[in-house]
């Protein structure tokens, strides 16, 4: 069991229980971006007052951990991290890795959570998990899982591309008696203060921490984040195929287009073909990810691309995304009734 089990439909618990719990005082978690959240995001995120979280990538070393985790704590505040649980499937290693450093909050998503939940509470995380469905959802609402993120389609990176954030966080507040986090699509103020509104307990923020200055991506990804537009994106698994990465087939990538998303998102067989035949393709990938090309690599980013911007710290995406205060605030005003 948790080590604070959370229950945000109870009487007798507080207005954000989740908020009671990890200590953050403004509702923002920085997703776990795998590439992108490493230590010194999650730090700044945490200690600007939202929820730091490092991404736990599938080839992450010891060594990798040993430095970010502390990183990610030096705040002297709560923070979490991300594991995907097909990863955890094969190798429970680095989620016992990170848990030997100490997070208050531990996702595992992309999979059941199975007995990687169970060791996460063992430790005194409370666990989380992204739904992408309605089927995920009805598993997030079992015990193991303290708190359930509505991962909607326009979100960046890996995830499901079936339902969008509004309709599954409706139905995930009709039917969850624990903390709801909504995530994707969400990159302003304006945003966080309609799932907020909604019932939501925190906004799960990626794409626009993505391009911060704290992030690990390479500076070309985060400029060409900061100038694309809303429908700039594409979902696709073709820089998985690419990659040779075996994610789950039900998890594709939305990403923003270019050269090679124009040319292999629509035509996965060729693709997959072509990554057989020899490492050409791959090699091309992996040096291009590694050279910050843009023109080749998958520069992982949702719907909200459009509404972010480079060059900004993550201290002040929290304070501009805190802005969600005033908003409500004119809300409730406009449509008073007295």
């Amino acid at each position: 069991m948790p080590a604070h089990p959370v229950n945000a439909s109870s009487s007798d618990q507080p207005v954000n229980a989740l908020q009671q719990i990890l200590g953050f005082t403004e509702p923002i978690f920085n997703a776990p971006m795998a590439g992108a959240a490493g230590g010194e995001l999650a730090a700044a995120v945490s200690a600007a007052g939202g929820f730091g979280m490092l991404g736990i990538g599938g080839n992450v070393t010891k060594e990798w951990m040993d430095r970010e985790a502390p990183l990610a704590a030096s705040s002297g505040r709560g923070w979490g991290a991300g594991l995907m649980a097909w990863v955890l499937a094969k190798n429970l290693e680095p989620l016992e890795h990170v848990l030997a450093h100490g997070p208050s909050f531990v996702c595992i998503s992309f999979g059941d959570p199975g007995p990687a939940a169970a060791l996460a509470h063992e430790s005194g995380s409370l666990v989380g998990m992204q739904v992408g469905n309605a089927a995920e959802l009805s598993r997030a609402l079992e015990d193991d899982i303290d708190v359930v993120i509505c991962r909607g389609n326009e979100g960046g990176g890996h995830g499901r591309n079936e339902v969008s954030t509004l309709p599954l966080l409706q139905l995930a507040l009709e039917r969850a008696g624990k903390p709801v986090i909504a995530a994707g699509g969400l990159a302003t103020a304006a945003g966080v203060a309609a799932v907020l509104g909604a019932g939501a307990s925190a906004a799960w923020i990626g794409t626009r921490f993505a391009a911060a200055t704290e992030s690990m991506s390479h500076q070309n990804i985060k400029a060409a984040i900061g100038a694309a537009d809303i429908d700039d994106t594409v979902y696709t698994r073709a820089f998985d195929i690419a990659q040779r990465i075996d994610w789950p087939v039900q998890y594709g990538g939305r990403a923003l287009r270019n050269e090679f998303s124009d040319t292999w998102a629509e035509d996965i067989e060729a693709l997959a073909a072509a990554v057989g035949a020899d490492d050409t393709l791959t090699k091309q990938v992996d040096d291009a990810r590694a050279k910050g090309d843009t023109s080749l690599a998958p520069i992982y980013a949702g719907q909200s691309a459009g509404l972010s911007a480079a060059g900004q710290s993550a201290a002040e995406i929290v304070a501009d995304l805190a802005g969600f205060r005033s908003v409500l605030e004119q809300a409730a005003r406009r449509w008073s009734t007295s």
